[in-house]
């Protein structure tokens, strides 16, 4: 009775702790919304509230307004983070399970040479050059894809040390006496049962193709190519060129733009899908990242 006494406060304590932390990370998303649909002038004059003290949608008109553009960096953006994140599982599972196998030659090698690009890289302007005049990948779909989220160290090592301490080798061994080749082994054992770390990684990946602006930033000129956060932050730069430009145009007219609501509203606007998105990966995120890392 005592112990079970004991386990009822200890589970109530836990609880309390847990909904705490829940209320602080729900709780800047809440203040982030409501000052995206509070007016400016209350933003300006009192500052971000809970709840507005002067309810306006004058920040998702301003955004709505060049709605047809922001459909299209939208369209943009699913594109790539589908394309992009498809090939970095691809990629990153096939190496970690080629290094997965401990007989593979030159193993140790290779992984230190993976590692090593955790470490150190050539830097933006090598990059840079590499990427416009060797690649000439500039102002296409792939400048988006390619530098920078195709292919992660971090992910591999993740997803290697997953099958080498989630999947008994035993299996292997069993596949290859049937005569099963590497590759069906991989398509058929491998995957299947590396669905835990794949969400897990295709996560990361998913979520860093979501939210750059770099690729966007260095490599795309063509406004038809914008992602959706290199259309937000030119909107922003934008709002910020017509405020120092005041004094060319009426102040009135320099007023009626929303400047601080805009912000909250675009960050809203960026974060919306993957907050509709993570609670049915969340299960399997939390499976893969604890077998993926934990262990090993």
């Amino acid at each position: 009775m005592i112990h079970s006494k004991a386990n009822r406060r200890y589970q109530f304590i836990i609880n309390i702790i847990m909904l705490l932390v829940t209320v602080i990370m729900i709780a800047p998303l809440v203040l982030l919304f409501m000052s995206s649909v509070s007016s400016e002038a209350s933003l300006l004059n009192n500052g971000y509230s809970f709840w507005p003290e002067e309810f306006s949608l004058s920040a998702y008109q301003y955004i709505l307004a060049n709605g047809q553009t922001i459909f299209r960096a939208y369209g943009v953006t699913i594109l790539v983070t589908i394309v992009g994140t498809s090939i970095n599982l691809l990629l990153c599972s096939m190496a970690a399970y080629a290094l997965s196998i401990r007989k593979l030659p030159f193993r140790n090698v290779i992984s230190f040479f993976i590692f090593f690009t955790m470490l150190f890289n050539g830097g933006l302007v090598p990059s840079y050059l590499m990427w416009t005049s060797t690649f000439h990948i500039k102002n296409t779909i792939w400048a988006l894809i390619v530098p920078n989220f195709l292919c992660g160290a971090m992910n591999i090592i993740l997803i290697r040390t997953y099958f080498m301490t989630s999947i008994p080798e035993a299996l292997y061994e069993a596949a290859k006496i049937d005569g099963a080749s590497y590759l069906y082994i991989f398509r058929r054992i491998a995957v299947p049962m590396g669905v835990p770390i794949f969400v897990t990684v295709g996560l990361f990946s998913g979520l860093g193709y979501w939210n750059d602006w770099t690729n966007g930033l260095y490599y795309i000129n063509d406004a038809k190519l914008y992602s959706i956060q290199t259309l937000l932050n030119k909107m922003i730069q934008d709002i910020q060129a017509l405020q120092a430009n005041a004094t060319a145009v009426s102040s009135g007219a320099a007023m009626q733009i929303p400047t601080v609501s805009v912000r909250m509203a675009i960050a809203f606007v960026a974060l919306a899908p993957i907050l509709a998105i993570y609670p049915f990966l969340q299960k399997y995120f939390a499976e893969g990242i604890a077998m993926g890392a934990v262990k090993g």
